[in-house]
């Protein structure tokens, strides 16, 4: 199968299922022209990867669905990747009868035996060497690391809504592929993007910008031309670019 999964979400599915739907193209469309069924597109929308043909079927079926829709393929299989090669967490320890009580209670003895003959070794062994250290003179300080290297963040999938306050046009560039459109008073549109998203306003004060839930209002000063490029920030939060 294709492994297991620990967020109910991984954004592959959202973002494919947006980018079909922003290219105005129906699943039995892309069926035709992916020569993918219908019923394994949907499953690639819905994540549900159990569903398919087993871990390579999924990534070759990724890429393709990706490419079809114009988004970076690379970046949409590297997604998946990510979650389902982390190890499925260990289920949870069941309760133990008697005899598995006493065979545990038996081997922690064991282990506390072994362990006190291991430090009385180890003892043994430290006092020879420092006494051979006194003749040999003091060794210099081991050098202890005083950096710890940083967790980068996991990437999230980037969320943008316009919503027209006035008639205008704009374009907008998910992960490298641009779409640029009119907009009529009141309209609204949604836009999804793994890597990079960018905004272009011909007029900045035409349409109100809402990024991951948070509203932004009319970014631009009216009548004049707005431009902005969203990206994830090192605590993987939307954060404002060029």
């Amino acid at each position: 199968m294709a492994g297991p999964l620990q967020d109910a979400t991984i954004g592959v599915g959202p973002a494919l299922r947006k980018a079909r739907e922003h290219r105005g193209l129906t699943l039995d469309e892309a069926a035709r022209d992916t020569k993918l069924r219908t019923d394994l597109l949907s499953a690639l929308e819905d994540e549900d990867f159990d569903a398919l043909l087993g871990d390579v079927y999924v990534r070759g079926a990724l890429r393709t669905y990706a490419q079809y829709l114009g988004l970076n393929a690379d970046k949409v299989v590297a997604a998946y990747a990510r979650h389902v090669d982390d190890p499925e967490p260990p289920p949870p320890p069941q309760k133990m009868g008697r005899i598995e009580q006493a065979m545990a209670a038996a081997r922690i003895r064991d282990n506390q035996k072994f362990l006190l003959i291991a430090a009385a070794s180890l003892l043994g062994i430290l006092l020879a060497v420092g006494l051979l250290a006194r003749d040999n003179g003091t060794p210099p300080p081991a050098t202890i690391p005083t950096t710890v290297a940083s967790v980068a963040p996991q990437d999230r999938v980037i969320e943008a809504v316009l919503v027209a306050q006035r008639d205008g046009s704009a374009t907008v560039t998910v992960d490298g592929v641009p779409e640029t459109f009119a907009m009529a008073e009141g309209e609204t549109r949604s836009f999804s993007a793994l890597d990079d998203l960018k905004i272009e306003l011909a007029d900045g004060g035409s349409a109100q910008v809402i990024l991951n839930g948070r509203d932004l209002g009319a970014p631009g000063e009216p009548g004049q031309p707005w431009t902005k490029t969203f990206t994830y920030d090192t605590e993987a939060s939307p954060s404002l670019g060029t």
